[in-house]
């Protein structure tokens, strides 16, 4: 009975370091846009990267 006295400091201590984590993350806005994401590894990259211009200039 005498571990009660133990855990349910830690355990309020564990629920306010999650409570200020997780206020921090919405001020800084880390759940603004969730869909933006997945959206975007589904579209298509239409615009294939442009290989480098050979170099015919021999010196």
């Amino acid at each position: 009975m005498d571990i009660i006295y133990l855990l349910l400091p830690v355990a309020l201590f564990i629920v306010i370091i999650i409570i200020v984590i997780f206020f921090w993350a919405v001020k800084s806005d880390q759940f603004e846009d969730l869909d933006g994401p997945a959206h975007r590894i589904l579209m298509d990259d239409d615009n294939k990267p442009e290989k480098p211009a050979a170099n015919d200039n021999k010196d």
